[in-house]
């Protein structure tokens, strides 16, 4: 039996939809999002690192994703339900990952050992693939809206410390940046 809470409801799932449908984005590999994955894993030393968008209220999808270990960009293989999601999409209503989370608080959550917070150690992603420390920020546009997360993992327990949660929270906020940006142009 799990002892991890599910994720908090999400209010503004189908507002956020919207949001996300006007600035362009969709359930797709971003080969630009993929590269800043790729530079938020190597500022923090995570040995994975993604840009997580909550399209709906049942799934969270990695439009952004990588993998230190083979040094590039990844497609999540290991299953982490016992019916597999295909590539990079993650249920957001069950107790795997630590996004859901940071989307329902609206600010950044470090956890340097999540094995030390009984309502995270439970969590699949744990045993399913080894994480045993998290790093994230939403990503919060002008509207005030949550579209997503960005984070970043690690197989071992890590001091994020405040250099760690300084560099994620503004590469979040330039995230967002980028991402209106480029929707106002769109």
């Amino acid at each position: 039996m799990r002892h991890l809470l599910l994720p908090p409801q999400d209010p503004e799932a189908a507002a956020r939809s919207r949001r996300l449908r006007e600035l362009g984005i969709e359930d797709r590999p971003d080969p630009e999002l993929d590269e800043f994955a790729r530079q938020l894993a190597r500022r923090t030393g995570g040995c994975y690192a993604g840009v997580n968008f909550f399209l709906d209220e049942n799934r969270q999808y990695f439009a952004g994703l990588y993998s230190a270990a083979s040094d590039t960009t990844v497609e999540l293989e290991t299953p982490l339900l016992e019916e597999p999601v295909p590539g990079r999409v993650m249920p957001r209503d069950l107790d795997i990952g630590f996004c859901p989370h940071v989307v329902r608080r609206r600010k950044a959550l470090v956890l340097d050992d999540v094995r030390d917070f009984p309502r995270f150690a439970g969590n699949h992603v744990v045993d399913a693939i080894g994480i045993h420390s998290y790093l994230g920020a939403p990503l919060i546009d002008h509207t005030g809206m949550v579209l997503g997360t960005i984070c970043v993992v690690d197989q071992d327990p890590r001091a994020w410390g405040q250099e760690g949660l300084e560099t994620i929270k503004s590469m979040a906020a330039e995230l967002v940046e980028r991402i209106e940006g480029a929707g106002r142009r769109g």
